[in-house]
């Protein structure tokens, strides 16, 4: 039957063919097809030829069609046919579809949808016909019957479409349906059904099908609706992110089987290869992905933003189109995020409103974790998103070319938040990914080398960082560092230490490095610049610390900052201590040529000398040499010869110029510290191993350590005995530096200053409390100070003061804490009679807390100190506190009132000095160590169990700075009950600098934060003094306290009303009521000084009242979902709403009274006026907000419309009256000018005045107006009239009054025409004047 079927089809005409078909029954054709296809055999001719034979043309042949058709799909979804027949097949069924008539086309597609409705679907493949036939039915033209009505075959489609997204979708089947869909021409409507539906499914999906099904739905986003499938994708990661995070336990997250961590992020890291791929061939898609994501960003910077969408947007920036934009976008994103933050920790008001959410930060460092499961394709947007930060956000130049560089932990500044961001991604991508090592490192060494004049601290941070990590793994990568040091000699010196600092574990590593550092600087010991030579020195100094000499004491006897411990390596591992001893004394050599050089070389030297003594005491021997053979060159060995110093020696004169050769009190102070620490470190030693070593050796070595001693002795001796005629430096000498022996005087008198600092310290540390050792101490004293007397004597004939302050002190901490100790708190009997040798002067006890002040002062500056163990973070702390401790004892039992009310002296008390030092130390030590504030302040805590340890480990921070607050406000009241009189500005300020320091140490949330609230602000409230500083500081300490408490706002508004009662009314005739809320307001302080204080504050609650509206706006923006979201969004905005209009409503009444009050014109009219501005801008945004929500729901709050009535009665028309106040004055200031008659030149400069001060009133205006305009669009949408409390603006056209202008020209004489005019100008409107003086 078959071959007779197939030889009628091959005729031409299909009469036969057509004939046959009919007389055979529908089931042997079925079973025929069946047999034919089972076998595989010649299934698709068969099938072509019943096709021929059964025309659409004839109703019968259509049937037979409609019927054949119907039994192919069930053929090949049964599974049974071959690969091979089944496409044949379905190829056929494809061609045949269009020359079906449309209501088959109709049946078919049904019982397709019911098909996939039903999951009767066997294996799917008949699917491919479904977008042919629904195509086929978009063709057709004919009306179809549709329930009662008629649809065309477009219209048809549309529906069915509809049917099949809305039925139910089987798991396995939705890729094919989805990637069905792009062989469909759609609609825009039609896509976004299919998109919402595929969408839909990803959750009942298994995670390792997403893939595809994205892959699908972003070829059919080419049709439409990028956005929503961009947004449905990053919604359901973040979705999936989140639940991830929150249960990594193993219960269900959405309804994904819970996955483990690694396959997510495979699954994540394919799709983002899938977008970014869509991207690159649709650049369309890659807009709406920005435009989405900045849209988001609008109200909050949190919002849209997740690992999953910035790994998405990282991935992003391998295409060159969109690299900049992404780096720009993320980068904004990253700073809004930390200013946001900023914000929200200043305001306890933003606080209680506004939720803490996760920050931008966080989730880049995240997508750094994530991208350990290989995704290789966000490494590259990492690393530039690093940079970019620390390019963009790294310390900036200042004025005298360094850095401000504080710590960046504890700074609250967003910029150095987002730059310590990059360097951490940096870090991380660096720790993680092998194959951007080499670039990172490449990167930073590049910025190190070539940005030497641009503070550069926190790339060497990182490059430390790094090289911590992991030094063995730089091995690979050690050419580009030995490329770096080529460099050396040309970089700054500061760099250069830095440098080397960081890459110091790697010469431990690495031979050929060490080698090739070497040479480098041995070639810039002969380099032509000084800073060459400077840098080669400090190269050496920091080989000679850090590789020991065996023998040598260990780290941990004399531990310091910089331990072996950042090397994981073993440190002996290559080579041994033999090969060390041999280099380091090669070292040593070259530095003793050094001691031929500059000053500033020899300098550097001895300041290094010490450090390395101590990390490689095996080269005690040849440093104490070397140190004594420099020494004698300048030493008097002669014991009667006075003085005991060649000071001519030291100073070098080439023709005029006089310049400093030998740096002598420098080298004494690195005898000293040495010796001292050899005395104290090395002879115990030594003492414990005597009878195994060599006699004679030993006695060689004690010689030299003999004689340096008793060279400082008899040194020390002799200084005392000499008169400052044997140095030539009495009064008579000349000291200006005009002439070369002024200069070279100067110079002498410095080194004779620091030898006695010198020796003041050594006799003090040798002296076991001797009297005589102490007498000393006092005579070298007196040596210094007479020295230093002449010098600011004639420094303060001079016109410019002398550097002799800015020097610094010869003492080391350890010293002046020592000193401070003994002199303040040492109530040892056997100690006192000695003691008072210096007690009893009390200007050497008033230059130890001096020197202890200038030391805490370097530290704040540079964040290190100097002398030895001034780089050592753990040695300044432990002295620091000791000092604290003194001074605070010192301050608290001897009032300032008590020391000066005894004698009168030039300069501060004691007792102040002490309290300057304190309020430095409070600050550094916030500065430097936040993580030691608890111990700092156990530290403090005098007590006479001090030797006991007590349980007192869970006293918290609060409860331990309370207990110094108190002291503080015990001092400060104290001062306050005193006469007016008797007031001591300085001790004012001082303590309430200190309180506020201290007060930063304070939970927010506890008794004792409140307790200091209200303690300061009865202080403002009971105490009135005429004292600018002091009434500023306290006022400061006020508002900072407050806002962390709640919105100042009331607080603004007592104070505005204290203003206006002090300073009158605008209106001469009112009498204004006098409210005496604030007693520190009073009428030399009411203005500028605490009127710009409130000014200030009442713009910090605006700005924040703005932030909040924007955050709203951008909420609102983005509830366009449904009608229902937006209501809901505006219902959950309620709180914030009425937030936002109760400060408006108050700050409102603050205005209402500082713009009545007759302030005196510059600063404060000035500032009130462009913060009235302010004012009305945010009311015009809060205006705009409510436009936006009316759309939604229809309709504002009461509360609203009381706000713009309350600023049509109680703001604007009184803004007219300030104005015109204002401009009277004005006028009235330019017409006393010109009743003087005086030149041209001063009426100029009057108006210049004139026009600078008003400039603000007409943007004032332009606001008014604004804010008016926008009220009379909410009027019409709200259908509320919120005009009838507004009275309308004043006319303000600026015209030129002819008539007005005649008048006061025929009144005016000739000569003073011009000025007439100006005036005039000047009174109806700045404008035109402007025009005027530009001719």
């Amino acid at each position: 039957m078959d071959q007779k079927i197939l030889s009628l089809a091959a005729e031409k005409t299909t009469d036969k063919l057509q004939e046959f078909l009919q007389t055979l029954k529908e089931d042997d054709l079925t079973n025929l097809l069946q047999n034919q296809a089972v076998k595989g055999k010649v299934a698709g001719a068969l099938l072509r030829a019943i096709f021929k034979g059964s025309p659409c043309s004839e109703e019968a042949g259509t049937l037979r069609r409609h019927k054949i058709y119907t039994y192919c799909i069930q053929l090949v979804e049964s599974g049974d046919l071959q690969k091979e027949t089944a496409s044949e097949i379905i190829g056929l069924l494809m061609l045949e579809a269009h020359y079906f008539p449309a209501p088959l086309l109709v049946e078919l597609a049904n019982e397709f949808i019911s098909a996939v409705r039903d999951s009767s679907l066997v294996n799917g493949k008949s699917l491919e016909l479904l977008p042919i036939i629904l195509t086929a039915l978009a063709t057709k033209k004919e009306n179809l019957a549709y329930g009662k009505g008629v649809l065309s075959g477009e219209e048809y489609k549309k529906q069915l479409i509809n049917t099949l997204c809305s039925g139910r979708w089987d798991q396995q089947y939705v890729i094919q349906l989805t990637s069905m869909f792009k062989d469909v021409p759609l609609s825009a409507e039609e896509v976004e059904f299919v998109v919402e539906k595929a969408l839909s499914m990803f959750s009942k999906m298994n995670l390792q099908e997403i893939p595809p099904l994205v892959y699908q739905l972003l070829v059919l986003s080419s049709k439409g609706s990028r956005k929503s499938v961009l947004e449905g994708i990053t919604a359901f990661f973040n979705a999936v992110d989140k639940q991830h995070n929150e249960d990594q336990s193993g219960d269900e997250l959405l309804d994904v089987v819970t996955v483990p961590s690694g396959e997510l992020r495979h699954v994540e890291g394919t799709i983002i290869l899938h977008i970014v791929f869509a991207i690159k061939l649709d650049y369309e898609l890659g807009r709406e992905l920005l435009k989405h994501l900045k849209a988001g960003q609008q109200g909050d910077s949190n919002n849209n933003l997740s690992p999953f969408s910035i790994a998405l947007l990282l991935s992003v920036t391998r295409i060159q189109r969109f690299q900049e934009q992404v780096l720009d976008f993320l980068k904004t994103s990253v700073v809004k995020s930390f200013k946001d933050l900023q914000l929200l920790q200043g305001s306890k008001f933003l606080q209680n409103l506004v939720p803490h959410r996760a920050y931008v930060s966080t989730m880049i460092l995240e997508v750094v974790k994530n991208s350990v499961h290989s995704w290789d394709h966000v490494t590259q947007g990492l690393v530039e998103l690093g940079f970019l930060l620390m390019d963009s956000y790294g310390p900036k130049k200042v004025l005298d070319g360094k850095a401000i560089e504080t710590s960046l932990s504890l700074s609250k500044m967003p910029n150095q938040h987002a730059c310590k961001l990059g360097a951490n991604i940096l870090l991380e991508t660096f720790k993680i990914h092998e194959m951007v090592r080499q670039e990172i490192l490449e990167q930073v060494l590049n910025r190190v080398v070539t940005r030497a004049s641009s503070p550069i601290s926190h790339f060497l941070d990182l490059l430390s960082n790094i090289v911590t990590y992991a030094p063995l793994v730089l091995q690979s990568c050690s050419s580009k560092v030995t490329e770096a040091f080529d460099y050396l000699s040309f970089l700054p010196l500061q760099t250069v230490q830095r440098l080397l600092k960081a890459v110091q574990p790697l010469l431990k590593v690495s031979m050929s490095m060490r080698d090739s550092l070497i040479l480098v600087l041995r070639k810039a010991m002969f380099a032509n610049q000084l800073d060459a030579r400077k840098s080669a020195v400090a190269g050496f100094l920091l080989l000679l610390k850090n590789f020991k000499v065996l023998g040598s004491l260990s780290s941990s006897q004399c531990s310091q900052s910089l331990s072996v411990s950042q090397v994981h390596v073993d440190v002996h591992g290559h080579y041994n201590s033999v090969a060390n001893e041999t280099f380091c004394l090669e070292i040593m050599d070259s530095l003793r040529r050094c001691l031929s050089q500059q000053a500033d070389v020899r300098l550097m030297l001895y300041e290094g000398f010490y450090d390395v003594l101590r990390r490689n005491s095996q080269l005690a021997n040849s440093i104490m040499q070397t140190l004594l053979s420099q020494l004698k060159q300048f030493y008097e060995p002669k014991p009667d010869l006075l003085p005991p110093l060649k000071l001519e020696a030291c100073i070098l004169a080439q023709g005029d110029k006089i310049s400093l050769q030998e740096p002598l009190d420098y080298l004494l102070c690195c005898i000293q510290h040495c010796l001292a620490w050899y005395k104290n470190t090395v002879i115990p030693l030594q003492q414990g191993e005597e009878e195994e070593e060599e006699e004679e050796e030993e006695e060689e070595e004690e010689a030299f350590y003999q004689d340096l001693d008793d060279i400082l002795e008899s040194i020390t001796n002799r200084m005392i005995k000499s008169e400052l005629e044997d140095f030539e430096l009495d009064k008579s000498a000349d000291f200006s530096q005009s002439t070369s022996i002024g200069i070279k005087n100067n110079i002498c008198a410095f080194l004779v200053m620091g030898v006695c600092e010198v020796l003041i310290e050594y006799n003090f540390s040798i002296s076991n409390f001797s009297k005589n050792k102490l007498e000393d101490v006092l005579s070298l004293f007196m040596c210094y100070k007479k020295l230093s007397d002449i010098l600011n004597e004639k420094a303060g004939k001079g016109k410019t003061k002398m550097a002799s302050k800015t020097n610094d002190s010869f003492l080391s901490m350890k010293c002046v804490s020592g000193l401070l100790t003994a002199l303040f708190r040492d109530s040892i009997q056997s100690h006192q009679e000695s003691l008072s040798v210096l007690r009893s002067n009390n200007e050497f006890m008033r230059y130890a807390v001096n020197v202890a002040l200038q030391k805490v002062q370097q530290l704040k500056e540079t964040g290190h100190m100097s002398g030895p163990d001034g780089q050592n973070p753990d040695k300044i702390f432990q002295n620091l506190c000791d000092i604290t401790r003194v001074l605070l004892w010192r301050y608290t039992s001897i009032p300032t009132s008590v020391e000066e009310s005894g004698k009168k002296e030039k300069g501060k008390s004691i007792s102040l000095l002490c309290l300057e030092g304190l309020q430095k130390i409070f600050s550094a030590v916030q500065q430097f160590y936040q993580p030691k504030i608890q111990q700092f302040l156990r530290a403090l805590d005098v007590t006479d169990k001090e030797g006991e340890e007590r349980e007192d480990a869970d006293v918290s921070v609060t409860q331990r700075t309370a207990f110094q607050i108190r002291q503080f406000q015990r001092s400060l009241l104290n001062l306050l009950s005193g006469q007016e009189e008797d007031f001591n500005s300085k001790e004012a300020v001082l303590l309430v600098t200190v309180l506020t320091s201290l007060s930063k140490l304070l939970d927010p949330s506890s008794p004792q934060f409140l307790q200091m609230l209200s303690w300061t602000s009865k202080i403002c409230k009971e105490n009135s003094r005429e004292d600018a500083l002091f009434c500023k500081s306290l006022m400061n300490l006020l508002f900072s306290l407050h806002v962390l408490y709640k919105s100042p706002v009331t607080l603004l508004r007592d104070l505005s009303q204290d203003i206006h009662g002090h300073l009158g009314d605008i209106d001469q005739d009112i009498e204004v009521e006098k409210t005496n809320h604030f007693a520190i307001v009073n009428l030399r302080m009411a203005a500028p000084t605490v009127c710009l204080l409130v000014l200030s504050q009442a713009e910090k609650v605006l700005e924040e009242v703005d932030w909040l509206i924007t955050k709203l706006k951008g909420q609102v923006s983005q509830e366009t979902l449904s009608e229902e979201a937006s209501s809901q969004a505006v219902l959950s905005n309620h709180p914030v709403e009425k937030a936002i209009i109760m400060q408006l409503g108050t700050l409102l009444t603050f205005f209402h009274e500082l713009v009545q009050t007759a302030l005196p014109s510059g600063s404060c009219v000035d500032t009130l006026l462009k913060d009235l501005c302010k004012m009305y801008i945010t009311l015009t945004a809060l205006v705009r907000y409510y436009l936006q929500v009316c759309r939604s729901s229809g309709g504002i709050p009461k509360n609203m419309e009381k706000l713009v009535k309350l600023s049509g009665s109680h703001l604007t028309p009184l803004c007219y009256s300030f104005i015109s106040y204002v401009q009277n004055k004005k006028s009235k200031s330019l017409n006393y000018t010109g009743e003087k008659k005086e030149k041209t030149a001063a009426i100029a400069t009057a108006m210049a005045r004139v026009l600078r001060e008003t400039k603000p009133i007409p943007n004032l205006i332009f606001a008014i107006e604004q804010y008016e305009k926008f009220l009379i669009h909410l009027s019409k949408k709200s259908k509320v009239n919120l005009m009838q409390h507004m009275k309308l603006s004043t006319s303000r056209d600026f015209k030129i009054k002819g008539n007005i202008l005649d008048m006061v020209l025929r009144e005016e004489g000739e000569d003073e025409n011009e000025e007439g005019t100006a005036s005039e100008y000047g009174e109806q409107n700045k404008e035109p004047a402007k025009k005027r003086r530009k001719k």
